[in-house]
């Protein structure tokens, strides 16, 4: 049997590897352009999250849109559930189920320091969305002066820092701080943690 020339094998398999790595940046190439077809989800306006200097407005009822007077608020409760609101564009950030704030007026006296010095005048703000399993927190425990979630009965204490004092809720929601300008409540900063229900938590519940 005649043997290959050793010259010629090697050239072969330098074919044949030029071959593959051109294979292989036509597939890596192809991936990439692929990527930048896929739509990226829209960041409109009314879904950017709260910053500092927006405005909260009433997110529901005949007040709806408007803004948050400090001193029509109800002392001691029940809270008004509200959004931020773009004070030069004047877009109301609706499109984010995670805008939703809770806003609430207390004695100061009844707030816990940590939770005072980022409220103003009593008034304290926290993220309406349940760290269960996202539900919007809508109702109010009068007796305890505190909020419920109506899906699986967590109750938060916004006095003490929105700590979970019933029901499933695996941490707090997170506060958002507050200052006055110009009459109304203003945003102060992001929220101070995460709100809402983190990923990894949401798929043990469900497996």
């Amino acid at each position: 049997m005649e043997r290959e020339d050793p010259t010629l094998r090697r050239e072969r398999r330098l074919i044949l590897a030029l071959i593959g790595t051109s294979m292989g940046f036509a597939t890596l190439s192809a991936l990439l352009v692929a990527k930048d077809l896929i739509p990226k989800p829209s960041q409109t306006p009314d879904k950017l999250p709260p910053q500092v200097g927006d405005i909260l407005v009433c997110a529901t009822g005949h007040k709806e849109g408007a803004p948050i007077d400090p001193g029509r608020l109800p002392l001691g409760g029940p809270f008004v559930l509200a959004y931020p609101m773009d004070p030069k564009t004047k877009v109301v950030k609706s499109g984010e189920a995670k805008n939703t704030v809770l806003v609430v007026r207390y004695n100061p006296e009844e707030l816990a320091p940590e939770v005072a010095q980022n409220g103003v005048e009593g008034i304290v703000a926290y993220s309406a969305v349940c760290t269960h399993l996202g539900c919007i927190v809508s109702q109010w425990v009068a007796d305890k002066k505190a909020a419920l979630c109506p899906c699986h009965g967590g109750i938060y204490d916004l006095a003490r820092g929105a700590r979970v004092i019933a029901g499933p809720p695996p941490r707090p929601v997170p506060q958002l701080p507050l200052k006055v300008e110009g009459g109304v409540l203003v945003a102060a900063g992001e929220f101070l943690g995460e709100g809402g229900v983190k990923a990894e938590a949401a798929f043990y519940r469900h497996v």
